[in-house]
């Protein structure tokens, strides 16, 4: 699937049609249709998966599920207040997250598994 193909499927999911992704985003007409050949630059690449709250592994075909797993302003603000108090470590631990890609984050969920699965065992 190409990157317009893409882009495609995330606006048909929004009901929407490209047109007015491009309006939305306040592009001219055709320019997410030049996608089909051309590449965006970096900044273009992530105002797009902005927009659609989703990754740009995804856009660029790098990881197959658009769900980004990086967390909102407001998510990180009640995980802070949900831990309030506590050791710093968790805040820090929050924050750093969100720097994270999807397969970082796989990753590091691999590993916490296997600590737990450790620490249960002892």
């Amino acid at each position: 699937m190409t990157l317009f193909d893409r882009i495609k499927t995330l606006a048909n999911k929004q009901g929407k049609s490209i047109n007015d992704i491009e309006r939305e985003m306040g592009y001219s007409k055709n320019t997410l249709y030049r996608l089909k050949r051309t590449n965006p630059s970096s900044e273009t690449l992530e105002k797009i998966a902005d927009h659609f709250k989703c990754s740009t592994d995804y856009l660029l075909g790098r990881v197959e599920t658009p769900e980004n797993y990086y967390f909102s302003d407001a998510s990180i603000g009640s995980i802070k207040k949900i831990y309030e108090g506590k050791d710093s470590n968790y805040l820090n631990l929050i924050e750093k997250l969100q720097q994270l890609d999807d397969d970082e984050i796989q990753a590091l969920s691999n590993m916490a598994e296997v600590m737990i699965s450790k620490k249960n065992k002892s």
